[in-house]
């Protein structure tokens, strides 16, 4: 799995004209980095671009609640390095009908997985870096991924490697955690997710575009999924598997219908509605 390196990356050069820095505060405003604290939220500020690209520097509580994130672009440019078997891209989200830049390999596969997650109302990749000072010195710190999610809250991510997290994101993920924490948001630091979760969504993925639903038919895939079964006896039932197979897989996609996805998708899979899942918890 490619691991983006930017992740890591501070900016800690002196701002430009017009921007507002953290003012150095003492040290009983942070705490050591051995130590599971982190820099006061009321401490913190956030750097973003509007939609025409202009840059801001705001407080960070204030803007959490105030400024819609997701419509923001990156904060900085997604490098592109030579011998990167992805470089930056462009992902279609079916959340939001809409094209979401990522950089890496990575930033894609954690953001094909929020896609299809029902509390994600909108996506995007790096719109955010916070700002903040700990001992006169300043850090920062933008997290590779921005979810808005159905309470209007927010989810910041970060992705760590296979071996975990460097002790320099680990330092800077406690501040970003307390920070989201404060403005009633969330922060996750995701470690490699599971190979045969991300192959199953993957291939789903690829009918997650409205042209694949069911349509005009849709109650006869609810009702030939009334019971659990194998999804090729259903889709044999309902007509030409060509034809068929596309719709199922789009419901799959959009949580109409329910399959395990730790295991291997294959013909006899067994499928069901969401809703007896639902039932049955």
């Amino acid at each position: 799995m490619i691991i983006d390196s930017s992740q890591e990356a501070a900016s800690s050069a002196a701002p430009g004209a017009g921007r507002r820095i953290p003012e150095p505060h003492s040290t009983g405003g942070a705490v050591r980095r051995d130590e599971a604290a982190a820099v006061e939220a009321s401490l913190i500020d956030v750097r973003f671009r509007d939609p025409l690209g202009r840059a801001h520097q705001l407080p960070w509580l204030e803007a959490a609640q105030d400024v819609a994130f997701e419509e923001s672009p990156a904060v900085r440019a997604f490098p592109v390095r030579p011998g990167r078997r992805v470089a930056p891209g462009w992902w279609w989200s079916s959340t939001t009908g809409r094209l979401v830049a990522y950089g890496s390999g990575v930033m894609r596969t954690e953001l094909m997985l929020l896609d299809r997650d029902p509390a994600v109302v909108a996506l995007a990749c790096r719109p955010v870096e916070l700002v903040w000072r700990e001992k006169s010195r300043a850090f920062g710190h933008a997290p590779q991924l921005m979810a808005r999610l159905q309470d209007g809250s927010g989810l910041l991510l970060d992705c760590a490697g296979r071996s975990g997290p460097s002790a320099r994101l680990a330092a800077r993920a406690r501040v970003v955690a307390a920070a989201a924490e404060a403005a009633g948001w969330s922060y996750r630091l995701a470690g490699p997710p599971d190979p045969v979760l991300v192959a199953n969504v993957r291939w789903l993925a690829g009918y997650r575009h409205p042209r694949y639903a069911a349509g005009p038919w849709t109650p006869a895939l609810v009702e030939v999924f009334a019971s659990p079964r194998p999804a090729v006896e259903a889709v044999c039932e309902l007509g030409d598997p060509i034809a068929v197979w596309p719709a199922v897989f789009h419901a799959l996609w959009s949580g109409v219908l329910r399959v395990r996805l730790d295991e291997p998708l294959h013909e006899r899979a067994v499928v069901c509605l969401a809703r007896q899942e639902t039932e049955a918890a």
